[in-house]
């Protein structure tokens, strides 16, 4: 029993190929002794990783779990059927106390009881009974006298993030899963849900910059290579593009050699405005709060913030670039004062937009929205606002 646990301890901070292939080598009774540990969430993506044929031995030599966690699999990733476990016993509503009391005790030592789940006809969830009100009840009461009622339960298709803000002001230790017909299928410990949900949320981050959910800190580094290496050789190219961008002005930086001083500064503002509204609308998905339609506001919105934000920042940006070139000389400093506020309050507005959009776009195109966003994001707005500051700046040479 101790070397399982440590097992199933070892296998939490792998990911779902890693520990699979730690697996491969024990028994078929041991591999599903130790994915019942872990619970239905995790072993479902273990088990997914091995052969239909390994999968079906290990089904022979596992308990009636394991029959859930094969139905589960029908229920889309990320979502409240994933994670469900089995209902362990169910009575119906005219079922005395005593009667029940004296079924669950040989149960009660190999599974954590929480509630008794009371179904009418076809298996539809009629009640919850708790076990102090058994407690206190007389041995002859009835199930439905004690009872609550048409109790709160989830669906199986609910997205996790979804579950999370229909259970957030509940904290029920296990929550009933019905169907569409409202018939018990299963159950959701609120431990495993919001494991889950913080598992989602830890990862988001590593998403923005191309790093696989899935990437542990055991992940081998092979394998963390074909994770990264693709988004990084993306953002190499969209790096090439900023670069052809300052490439073609570079006349102009010859000529005003200041403006190379700001690039970075230019840059650096923007992508900040741009991250912050990327991370409010990732905030706003998450939290079901960007509803259908009102990403058209958003957008506006976040322009606004963004040209606002951007021209009190270009003010003092404006103001540098000035005293600089009236340091150094050069007889266009107020013009190239203006340029540098124009720019920046013309880039942060489009970061603003590209910000609140990426997310938006991804999410249209069926992908995560953090998916590699930050890298969408700061390479877009790295050529806009280096165009645009140095294109007006080109335009100042040709007058």
């Amino acid at each position: 029993m101790h070397d399982r646990t440590m097992l199933s301890d070892e296998l939490r901070d792998m990911d779902a190929d890693a520990a699979a292939r730690r697996l491969a080598t024990l028994a078929d009774g041991e591999i599903g002794d130790v994915l019942l540990a872990l619970g239905p969430g995790r072993a479902l993506a273990i088990l997914d990783r091995f052969s239909p044929d390994r999968r079906t031995r290990i089904a022979a030599a596992t308990s009636d779990d394991y029959e859930q966690w094969h139905e589960n699999r029908n229920w889309p990733e990320g979502s409240v059927g994933r994670i469900m476990e089995p209902v362990p016993v169910t009575f119906v509503a005219d079922a005395r106390v005593a009667d029940v009391l004296e079924r669950l005790r040989p149960m009660a030592t190999r599974t954590l009881m929480t509630y008794v789940f009371v179904v009418a006809g076809e298996g539809k969830l009629a009640g919850v009974v708790t076990f102090r009100e058994m407690v206190f009840a007389t041995p002859d009461a009835r199930l439905d006298e004690i009872m609550v009622a048409r109790p709160f339960s989830l669906q199986p298709d609910t997205a996790l993030v979804d579950a999370m803000r229909e259970v957030v002001h509940r904290h029920y230790p296990v929550y009933p899963v019905c169907n569409a017909e409202g018939c018990l299928i299963g159950v959701v410990r609120g431990a495993v849900l919001f494991a889950e949900q913080a598992f989602e949320i830890s990862a988001q981050a590593g998403s923005m910059v191309g790093v696989e959910k899935e990437e542990r800190l055991t992940t081998s580094w092979p394998r963390s290579l074909r994770f990264r290496h693709p988004w990084l050789q993306l953002n190499l190219i969209a790096t090439f593009i900023t670069a052809t961008v300052v490439g073609l002005f570079q006349d102009t930086i010859n000529q005003i050699v200041l403006l190379a001083v700001f690039l970075p500064v230019l840059s650096d503002q923007c992508n900040n405005t741009g991250c912050q509204a990327l991370a409010v609308t990732l905030r706003g998905m998450m939290f079901g709060e960007l509803k259908r339609g009102q990403g058209w506001r958003l957008l506006a919105k976040e322009c606004w913030l963004g040209l606002a934000n951007g021209s009190l920042t270009g003010f003092v940006g404006g103001l540098a670039m000035y005293l600089l070139a009236r340091f150094q000389g050069n007889p266009d400093a107020p013009t190239l004062a203006l340029i540098t506020w124009a720019a920046m309050a013309g880039s942060c507005g489009l970061a603003g937009v590209v910000g609140a959009g990426v997310p938006q776009i991804l999410r249209r195109l069926g992908a995560d929205p953090a998916t590699a966003s930050s890298i969408f994001l700061t390479k877009a707005t790295d050529v806009v606002s280096l165009a645009m500051f140095l294109g007006l700046a080109a335009w100042l040479l040709a007058r």
